[in-house]
């Protein structure tokens, strides 16, 4: 597919991982593992939004901002996400792009009433991910690493559910023909997840002690396949 391919940041993680690791782009880009260029767009810090018939694909990045909260370059996101969505490019949003997706196609985002979600989690897939150009081929339970306190309360109309938990019954979906989001981060490892985790596990009071890190390829592997369906392999 001719076109650019770009990562849209709208949020940065801990200091301390930037300073070690790179921050949510560099994850990304290495999971994906690509031999394409992804242009890194800093949507959050004020950057151009590239034209929509320019590009060839697109992963929107987590962040620590709540979508609920409507800022201005988020909106201008959302309103610029029609217009990709219109030429089918495809996209792949990661928690904050996950939410904001799906709330540019009509769906409802909120704090999610059952609280924070952190450390490594089980989702299962639905039987309409069986198919699924993104997700067919998954185990119908795998591992993912989770930290948010938002979540899709309401799917847009027509969104498909490819992935959920006790937690939160929408921790993937399909919206359209060429557009996923997740609400889990593929792009985290263990080490990544374990910072979170010791950032916020107090906030989780007697549900801390359930927290898991551990490693979780299935979610991992969701970035190469992501990037073979862009390259149309």
């Amino acid at each position: 597919m001719q076109g650019r391919c770009c990562i849209i940041k709208v949020g940065r993680t801990f200091g301390e991982l930037v300073v070690r690791r790179g921050d949510f782009e560099d994850w990304i880009r290495a999971g994906l593992g690509s031999d394409r260029a992804w242009r890194v767009v800093d949507a959050a810090a004020g950057a151009s939004l590239p034209a929509p018939d320019e590009l060839a694909a697109v992963v929107i990045t987590g962040s620590h901002a709540m979508v609920s909260e409507a800022a201005p370059w988020s909106l201008g996101i959302e309103r610029w996400l029609s217009g990709v969505l219109a030429r089918r490019v495809p996209v792949l949003g990661i928690c904050y792009g996950h939410q904001l997706l799906a709330r540019a196609c009509g769906g409802e985002v909120g704090f999610n009433p059952r609280g924070l979600e952190l450390g490594c989690v089980e989702v299962r897939l639905s039987a309409a991910a069986h198919d699924d150009p993104l997700f067919g081929g998954l185990p119908d339970r795998f591992v993912a690493p989770v930290t948010h306190a938002q979540s899709v309360l309401r799917p847009p109309p027509g969104a498909r559910v490819l992935a959920a938990n006790d937690h939160d019954p929408h921790q993937a979906l399909r919206l359209g023909a060429s557009a996923w989001g997740v609400q889990f981060h593929p792009e985290f490892d263990r080490e990544a997840t374990q910072v979170y985790v010791d950032r916020q596990i107090d906030a989780l009071g007697a549900r801390g002690s359930e927290v898991e890190v551990v490693d979780t390829p299935e979610a991992a592997g969701l970035l190469q396949r992501f990037a073979a369906l862009v390259s149309g392999r």
